[in-house]
């Protein structure tokens, strides 16, 4: 199985399926597509990277980071079709984002996701995301649960 995981436009007819595909099965697990909380035009400006994962020249997944604030990076949009989702396609995933992150001199990356999406959860837990307090949008939102990483640049 080759993989590959390489930054990609947004735009793209791979990164719209992915996208389209992500929403889906976000509103069918928790009532909301989320695409309220994404938005394009910010995933290709400075400081922002979109990135695909071609499985045997596949798009099976995807993932995006964002400026937050100075030097935090906020992670939007990971997604890894079903067929894959135990093969390391999340891993390269996050640490293709994370080491982006830390060559736009982020010290850290926040990420929010649903408490109902236990999967999504423990995989972030499982590479070092600790709870933190809420931020933007999601204070206040008991539905949310928001994660930090250190990035030891």
């Amino acid at each position: 199985m080759e993989m590959i995981v390489k930054e990609a436009d947004i735009n793209s007819k791979d990164a719209n399926k992915l996208i389209e595909a992500l929403s889906l099965e976000l509103e069918n697990l928790t009532g909301n597509s989320g695409k309220g909380s994404f938005n394009k035009e910010e995933m290709s400006g400075k400081g922002a990277s979109f990135a695909i994962c071609y499985v045997n020249e596949e798009a099976v997944g995807c993932g995006a980071i964002r400026p937050l604030e100075k030097k935090c990076a906020e992670i939007k949009r990971v997604y890894t079709k079903k067929a894959y989702r135990k093969s390391g396609v999340g891993k390269a995933l996050l640490d293709f984002l994370e080491n982006k992150a830390r060559t736009f001199g982020y010290d850290e990356i926040k990420l929010e996701t649903r408490r109902i999406n236990e999967k999504a959860v423990r995989f972030y837990q499982g590479n070092g995301y600790k709870e933190c307090l809420p931020y933007g949008k999601y204070i206040g939102r008991s539905e949310a649960i928001c994660m930090t990483k250190a990035l030891n640049n």
